[in-house]
């Protein structure tokens, strides 16, 4: 095919020999044969340098695929020293005795909300008790008491057994029997169990042989097969607050989507004609998870979704459940087609998180163009922060952005077209290709200029899919789609629990201590309300032991 490049051999022979012909031309000719390794190697470079311009061939993307990128922090792009972090020398220099940064401290008591709270009396004073120092005055109760924390260890899933005394009549034959402690059901295995089984597996990606494994050399054993059998049947009592979960979500003001890549073993024809349609079935060949981050009202909803579908498809199947008199939401994703709702009209978002990511894989190559360009959307993002750092409301904080953002996002795309207009910038290039990708979705990039609420990235969805790839990298795959269906049941509460600020571990207990009210009412048992539904019914989960 004319056009096509020759390929360049590869290179059989060791360095050494490169060197020993490179010195004998410095002193004569060299034979015919070593001016053809020469040339090959010649030929090599130039071919390497030339793939190295371009985006998908340089050595920063292919470190990235093979270890994933360490940070994207411009100062660490650029080569900088982090001007927030060590403005000046002295500050690089300070004393261990300073404050540290926040997050870097030791927690305080207040934090330990699941631990165990034991008040300790004073063993001989009281209230209005005569001091023991200066004998004159009266001691009085402080309101913050002396704290001390103290940890141990313990099996993710404890045990009890409870050895019930028979005895039984040398005469008659007559059984008599203990009766078990107050509270003490039938059931080997209560409430708790299957929550922190869930916790382990779906919420920090444990597989269920590595728990078994832990639970072993506890001494209290607990099979794979076993925890399966816990989650399974908490997955549906789980189903109507999923559900309903998947009601509200439709009705955020601002909706984000992304998918990753994952593996069902048991997924058959059928079940993919199902899901997408024969024609469809038959040309993909993927499943995937998608996150879906829904914001609205004051609270935030993570959905999963595992299945054949893509990011894009199960937004639309979502978003038929939005009420139609309300207005389209604002869609945040990437710029993959795939995430788009064919059917639905958003109002749509680019990540500029993934714009500007194209632009950190040429760093290397374009240090100074693309300095510029990471330094202006780094003040896009301050600006962001400021916004949220004074609690503006949608209309401050857009006209924040356009009195302050508008002119720098102005004077990148002013710079990006003077690029090629002054062939300053080979359109195929690396670089190239990330300017063509920004000017092309600019209107969408810059939404957050036109919409209040319109977001800059898509990095809460991103965050939200790290849980499903933790669970792809730790287990591989899900076995079928109901199992899959239990994950992204599991997920879906645990991710949503956190992000409005709920104890996950206490609302999964919560809400299997309650099936038939679940059942009935699920909109009375979400994440921010399901504390006032059980005051009202004058219960709660017990604390973690």
């Amino acid at each position: 095919m004319s056009g096509e490049k020759t390929p360049t051999p590869a290179l059989e022979f060791p360095i050494e020999e490169i060197e020993a012909i490179i010195e004998r031309a410095t002193v004569g000719a060299i034979s015919p044969e070593e001016y053809a390794k020469l040339r090959m190697l010649i030929q090599t470079f130039a071919l390497l340098k030339e793939e190295l311009q371009a985006k998908k061939t340089s050595i920063q993307r292919l470190k990235q695929m093979l270890f994933g990128p360490s940070t994207e922090r411009t100062s660490e792009v650029l080569g900088e020293e982090s001007t927030e972090r060590h403005t000046t020398g002295q500050q690089a220099d300070r004393s261990e005795t300073e404050v540290k940064c926040k997050g870097h401290g030791r927690n305080a008591a207040a934090a330990y909300i699941g631990a165990e709270k034991v008040q300790i009396p004073h063993p001989s004073l009281r209230r209005g008790d005569a001091c023991p120092g200066c004998v004159a005055g009266k001691v009085y109760p402080m309101k913050d008491p002396s704290v001390r924390v103290r940890f141990s260890g313990v099996a993710p899933l404890q045990a009890k057994v409870y050895e019930c005394a028979r005895l039984r009549c040398g005469l008659c034959g007559q059984m008599y029997t203990a009766n078990a402690p107050e509270g003490v059901g039938e059931e080997k295995y209560d409430e708790t169990a299957p929550a922190v089984v869930g916790l382990l597996r779906y919420g920090v990606g444990l597989p269920f042989n590595r728990i078994e494994k832990l639970q072993a050399n506890f001494g209290i054993p607990l099979p794979a097969s076993t925890q399966w059998e816990l989650v399974r049947p908490a997955g549906a009592t789980y189903s109507p607050v999923y559900e309903k979960l998947q009601d509200y979500a439709a009705e955020g003001n601002v909706i984000h989507n992304d998918d990753t890549t994952m593996t069902v073993l048991e997924l058959t024809p059928e079940q993919r004609a199902a899901a997408l349609g024969e024609e469809t079935a038959k040309n993909r060949t993927g499943v995937f998870t998608s996150g879906i981050v829904s914001v609205g009202e004051g609270h935030r909803i993570a959905l999963f979704l595992t299945g054949v579908r893509h990011a894009g498809e199960n937004l639309t199947e979502v978003l038929k459940r939005r009420a139609k008199d309300l207005p389209p939401p604002i869609q945040m994703c990437d710029g993959s087609d795939h995430n788009l709702p064919k059917e639905l009209e958003t109002l749509l978002c680019r990540c500029i998180a993934h714009a500007r990511r194209g632009f950190v894989d040429v760093a290397a190559s374009f240090p100074e163009e693309v300095r510029f360009v990471l330094n202006t959307l780094k003040e896009i993002y301050k600006i962001d922060a400021r916004a949220r750092q004074e609690a503006l409301n949608p209309q401050e904080r857009l006209k924040l952005h356009q009195d302050e953002s508008a002119p720098r996002m102005e004077a990148l795309r002013n710079w990006m077209r003077a690029q090629f207009a002054e062939r300053k910038v080979e359109p195929n290039s690396g670089l190239g290709e990330a300017i063509r990708h920004m000017d092309k979705n600019w209107e969408a990039l810059t939404r957050f200029l036109q919409v209040p609420e319109a977001p800059l990235d898509n990095n809460i969805t991103e965050r939200a899919l790290k849980r499903a790839i933790q669970h792809r990298k730790n287990s591989l795959f899900y076995k079928t789609l109901n199992g899959a269906r239990v994950g992204d049941t599991f997920m879906t509460l645990i991710h949503t629990a956190e992000l409005n600020g709920v104890n996950a571990f206490d609302y999964l207990i919560a809400l299997l201590r309650h099936p038939a009210q679940i059942a009935a009412s699920p909109g009375e048992w979400m994440p921010w309300n399901y504390r006032m539904t059980l005051e009202r019914l004058g219960g709660g989960p017990d604390p973690p032991a």
